[in-house]
């Protein structure tokens, strides 16, 4: 971990849990495991081919202490929609940002359908909801409060729905696949695990699947290792 001092308390999460990522999500599993971390958040994408295998997995996670989080529909925008969506695809979520392609009906009907794939398939409900790149688009509180879901993560922390009140928290991620975005993420972490350590609140590290294989795979490593040594972090 980045700077010095005592590592804060910390939230683990790993991001984008389909079908195509399982043998990956498996692998940051058992390095978390390796490390005496406790089980994560696993944000799950339902809009894919799963098959019984891929739900048996899922299942056993969540037997394993894994809580499950539904991730959005397809985890891809169907097209780049005005300027906020381009900058943000352009400096930081690409095609990823599921909820800016959508109007605020199209926001609550993906999100319910996320929720209501879960016990379709004999899962547990989640109550936690992250948007695809923690950008949850043009929803207002009230259409969000109608929605079966008690927390959701954004980019800014966990907001409470029943409250309205956002609890805000530090976030850390890796996925960084070019040098510049490495430089520019490296940084960012290092002023969030800064924040987490002086204000004492809780940091919450995005692990997405290939991340062990990108640019700050051993930033992630470090920093799990230090965690599992601090028996600091739970799930998200």
């Amino acid at each position: 971990m980045s700077g010095s001092g005592a590592a804060p308390p910390a939230r683990l999460s790993i991001h984008d849990v389909m079908p195509a990522t399982l043998p990956q999500v498996a692998d940051i599993v058992a390095r978390m495991h390796a490390h005496g971390l406790p089980p994560a958040t696993l944000l799950v994408v339902p809009g894919h081919d799963w098959d019984p295998a891929g739900i048996a997995q899922l299942r056993t996670w969540h037997e394993a202490g894994h809580a499950l989080a539904a991730h959005g529909w397809h985890h891809r925008a169907r097209h780049i929609r005005g300027l906020r969506h381009r900058l943000h695809a352009a400096t930081l979520s690409r095609d990823a940002a599921e909820h800016l392609a959508l109007t605020a009906d199209e926001i609550a009907a993906l999100m319910q359908a996320s929720h209501d794939w879960f016990p379709a398939h004999d899962l547990p409900a989640p109550d936690t909801y992250v948007p695809p790149a923690w950008a949850l688009g043009a929803i207002t509180l009230p259409a969000l409060q109608r929605l079966p879901f008690a927390r959701i993560e954004t980019t800014a922390g966990m907001l409470d729905v029943a409250s309205g009140r956002t609890e805000h928290l530090p976030l850390v991620g890796f996925e960084a696949d070019t040098p510049l975005r490495a430089r520019a993420l490296r940084t960012w972490n290092r002023g969030q695990i800064a924040l987490a350590r002086a204000t004492g609140r809780a940091l919450r590290v995005g692990i997405h699947p290939h991340d062990r294989a990108l640019k700050l795979a051993d930033d992630l490593e470090g920093l799990l290792a230090e965690l599992g040594r601090a028996g600091t972090a739970r799930a998200a």
